[in-house]
């Protein structure tokens, strides 16, 4: 879609010889009109909520709250939370995701069924010479449906926590799982998938009166957590584990960037590029695009009719949305 919005762009700017448009200025504005549509999203949602609690909504295909809903899934992400490299995985803070725009969920695996490392590397596969997952001392052992969590992935600390599920217990020392997260050398922990706590967000006040009192303290079954400087305090302090928290959240939208190669002086798209990003807003979103770029390329090269014309079709867009 990147490249339709940047031909629609550069024919409306050429059509009255307006002026011209750079790549590298292009996926400037591009950044900035998505983020634009992306925020506007949250006012549309909100807005249509307003209508359905006044009854002013319709169903069906004219349920446009549905429509919207489903636009915000598409940045709904889940990302089992890491420790600060200072807490060497002893103290009850989590750092959240850097790309996170609205925390919907926190939640705790309170149960820990097995942790060590990984003595082989095999695809989609766990292998540790001394797991014993099949041994009945470990109550309960791993199962199909456990989580497993590389604690230590490539690139750690800066790289996040990779999680995957059991698929199947293939023997004492190697596991199945859903996704190709460890490799040899490398450290896991086993959580069960049942009994996953959500934790609750409260505030810094609310939190120093909850832990004042034992009637009201949080406990591993009713958890609490804090923000603060994109990091989470999690109580009671006892959570503390690494991979023991994850959390459900919507990420900003990646920053989209037409990539091209030259030809005889000419930029031309190219899609192959390893830093090609397109434009993650749904394709019925491109109008919006187009016109918001359209008013910030107006004011680079200071044609006020060109940002008159990418407003006035955005109020048009609004209003029709309405």
């Amino acid at each position: 879609m990147i490249n339709e919005v940047y031909s629609a762009v550069l024919s409306v700017l050429n059509k009255n010889n307006y002026g011209y448009v750079a790549p590298g200025d292009f996926n400037l504005y591009a950044k900035q009109a998505q983020l634009d549509v992306f925020e506007d999203f949250f006012y549309s949602y909100n807005y249509q909520i307003n209508k359905e609690n006044v009854r002013q909504s319709g169903t069906g295909y004219a349920d446009i709250k549905k429509g919207i809903d489903e636009d915000i899934s598409i940045f709904s992400s889940n990302q089992v939370l890491d420790q600060p490299t200072a807490t060497l995985d002893t103290a009850n803070l989590y750092n959240l995701p850097g790309d996170y725009y609205f925390i919907d969920k926190l939640y705790y695996y309170p149960t820990q069924l097995f942790s060590g490392t990984a003595t082989a590397t095999q695809g989609f596969k766990l292998i540790d010479a001394a797991g014993g997952f099949t041994a009945s001392t470990i109550t309960p052992v791993p199962s199909i449906g456990s989580i497993v969590v590389n604690t230590s992935p490539a690139g750690a600390p800066a790289a996040p926590l990779l999680t995957a599920y059991v698929t199947a217990v293939d023997s004492a020392t190697t596991l199945s799982l859903s996704a190709d997260i460890m490799a040899n050398t490398q450290n896991y922990k086993i959580y069960d998938a049942t009994n996953i706590t959500q934790v609750e967000k409260v505030s810094q006040n609310k939190i120093f009166n909850l832990t004042s009192s034992n009637l009201t303290a949080p406990t591993t079954q009713f958890p609490a957590y804090v923000l603060d400087n994109n990091v989470a305090t999690v109580y009671p302090s006892t959570i503390n584990q690494k991979g023991a928290v994850s959390c459900q959240y919507i990420r900003y939208p990646k920053t989209p960037k037409w990539t091209y190669v030259n030809v005889a002086g000419t930029p031309l798209f190219d899609a192959s590029s390893a830093e090609y990003q397109d434009f993650e807003v749904p394709q019925d979103h491109m109008p919006e695009l187009i016109n918001k770029i359209l008013q910030y390329a107006g004011v680079q090269i200071r044609e006020k009719e060109v940002v008159d014309f990418g407003i006035a079709q955005s109020s048009l867009e609004s209003q029709s949305e309405k």
